[in-house]
């Protein structure tokens, strides 16, 4: 097993990284910025190293100094988290060639899936489903993409190869505004990704954001671990998922789940992935693969068991995964809320000093945060301080316990979504369940 890491992220996942380590017995060194001194992890963890100023791009994004602090404390592995570099492949490699190990995939699967475009051949040859397309990138001759756009049928989404967190795609309800939009959209990826592919698909207009969690060894296993609804969104983000997927039938678990495995066979995939799809009249299509840990990981936590986190590490500490298939149970129903520190109204990020922070308790409430009393949420990252999760013996019990844990969340001196979580749960149609992508964004207005 690997005896010492190094945590390479902030917030709410570095604890929860940092608490998979000390059920292992596993030594943490934890690398922070000069604005997270005070972070929980940082004040838990064994070993505490600075990399460099507030702005990511000088602290958690900064490689060397990253794989420096693996060198200095002799650590062994370096676990990325979510965010920051964990989708990055150059960083992979580099962890790799420097002696270290890196808890995740290898990088070739990391650039692979991180090109859209090459994503989508690879499942299609898996026998994954996927989205019509243009099959390949779009190329200059304008009329053979007004041709693919007449094939595929409007209204089309074009969509860059190197894209991602809901940027880079824009939607054409007609074929007059096909050849600009390809124009601008290439502009935009050449600009925000140094990549200018872009690929033409059908647009989807009702759909539901369905995903599968997988977890793959270096010996060739590979398993599911079910879906997740992650509908609930505002601008491409997810605001409320959920475990199981409402409506999705055990046949339909058993078969997507399946080719999803064989994806990761065939491409040597190891460590967690998720699998995400859009999913509308019964049916499944790839959008693209998370190659990393999910925000949303807790939910399939509670309904499996199974520690992904805990899998992570022993994947890349070269052992077996703990358990097969078959031997996969899922018992119950599991539903987590994001907490943002932001206005509930307008959505601009609320940082500044926690006053008061009480977490909500009882049955079937799992709570991941790293905030406390005192506190101060800095203005320089991502507005989430944390996530509630509650589990019970169905959908409606979940439910009902997430709205008392909601009620009894104290959290005073900033402003969060906890108003807003508690609005969506008493929409009647979040109670029956199976919302589209689209719902909260019309629901608020925007």
């Amino acid at each position: 097993m690997l005896d010492k890491i190094v945590i390479a992220n902030r917030g709410e996942i570095a604890l929860r990284i940092l608490r998979a380590c000390r059920e292992m017995g596993i030594k943490t060194v934890a690398v922070h910025s000069t604005a997270d001194n005070n972070l929980k992890h940082v004040l838990l963890a064994d070993e505490t190293v600075c990399i460099g100023p507030p702005p990511s791009s000088e602290s958690y994004l900064n490689m060397p100094a990253i794989i420096s602090a693996a060198e200095v404390t002799d650590s062994v592995a370096i676990h990325p988290g979510y965010g920051f570099l964990s989708e990055n492949a150059d960083f992979a490699e580099r962890v790799e060639t420097s002696g270290f190990v890196f808890v995740g995939p290898p990088a070739s699967a990391i650039r692979e899936m991180g090109d859209k475009v090459a994503a989508i051949r690879a499942m299609k040859k898996a026998g994954v489903p996927t989205v019509p397309g243009s099959d390949g990138p779009l190329g200059d001759n304008a009329e053979e993409n007004l041709r693919i756009g007449r094939e595929i049928g409007y209204p089309v989404i074009i969509k860059a190869a190197g894209g991602g967190g809901g940027r880079g795609m824009r939607v054409v309800h007609s074929e007059a505004s096909l050849v600009a939009a390809i124009t601008v959209t290439q502009a935009e990826a050449r600009s925000a990704f140094g990549n200018e592919t872009v690929y033409m698909e059908k647009f989807l207009e009702t759909p539901r954001h369905v995903e599968f969690q997988i977890l793959a060894d270096n010996h060739g296993n590979a398993i599911h671990l079910g879906e997740r609804d992650c509908s609930m969104q505002r601008r491409h983000q997810k605001v409320v998922e959920e475990a199981p997927a409402p409506g999705i039938t055990e046949e339909q678990r058993n078969r997507i789940g399946a080719r999803c495995v064989r994806a990761c066979q065939e491409m040597g995939y190891r460590s967690a992935g998720t699998f995400e799809f859009l999913y509308q009249d019964d049916e499944f299509y790839f959008i693209e693969m998370n190659t990393r840990l999910q925000v949303e990981h807790p939910v399939t936590e509670m309904i499996t068991g199974v520690d992904i986190v805990r899998e992570q590490m022993r994947i890349a500490a070269g052992e077996r995964l703990s358990l097969t298939q078959d031997q996969v149970r899922f018992s119950g129903h599991a539903i987590e809320c994001r907490l943002n520190a932001e206005d509930p109204k307008t959505f601009m990020p609320s940082p500044g000093l926690v006053h008061l922070w009480h977490p909500p308790g009882g049955p079937g409430i799992r709570v991941e945060s790293h905030i406390y009393s005192g506190y101060r949420v800095p203005p320089y990252y991502d507005s989430m301080i944390g996530k509630l999760i509650a589990h019970g013996a169905d959908r409606q019990i979940a439910i009902a316990r997430m709205r008392n844990a909601l009620s009894e969340v104290v959290i005073e001196g900033i402003k969060t979504n906890v108003p807003l979580h508690q609005e969506i749960f008493q929409h009647a149609a979040f109670q029956a369940g199976g919302t589209d992508i689209h719902y909260l964004e019309k629901r608020l207005g925007l």
